[in-house]
């Protein structure tokens, strides 16, 4: 088969994608994430009596904790097919990306599954927010001198 009709016919099959309405999608569910960490953040200020800055740290266990168990049930996979970079790209992808390793590797040990795989989505995550880190600051640093 030539490359040009097997192209054809791969364009043919190949789902469309709507792009704003999957940028609408995520934008709306990555706001509903940020107002249910508010209202986390108002419960455990006004109901615990904490600090905000304390309930903040609360928050993300919270969302963490939850983006987890979501992850063990199953019910997150199907969530992120709907919610795209919405439930992705805030701590609960993170989260999400970290479970779904220990899960899928537990069963060939400690050290094989969960150690040597556990970072294996999250590792670039994590690699790149460190540099990019120091980067920007090594910028600040040059731009506002050592104070």
């Amino acid at each position: 088969m030539e490359k040009k009709s097997y192209q054809k016919i791969v364009d043919k099959h190949k789902p469309k994608q709507t792009r704003v309405q999957n940028a609408f999608i995520a934008f709306a569910i990555g706001g509903i994430i940020g107002v249910i960490g508010e209202l986390l953040i108002e419960f455990y200020t006004y109901y615990l009596n904490i600090s905000s800055k304390d309930a903040a740290v609360f928050m993300s266990v919270t969302l963490i904790f939850f983006a987890c168990l979501f992850t063990a049930l199953g019910f997150f996979d199907k969530w992120v097919n709907f919610g795209k970079c919405g439930f992705i790209i805030p701590i609960t992808g993170f989260a999400h990306s970290m479970a779904s390793a220990g899960i899928e590797y537990k069963k060939e040990g400690p050290i094989y599954g969960l150690g040597s795989n556990l970072f294996k989505l999250s590792g670039s995550v994590i690699l790149y927010g460190v540099v990019s880190a120091w980067f920007f600051g090594f910028i600040r640093y040059l731009i506002m001198g050592g104070s």
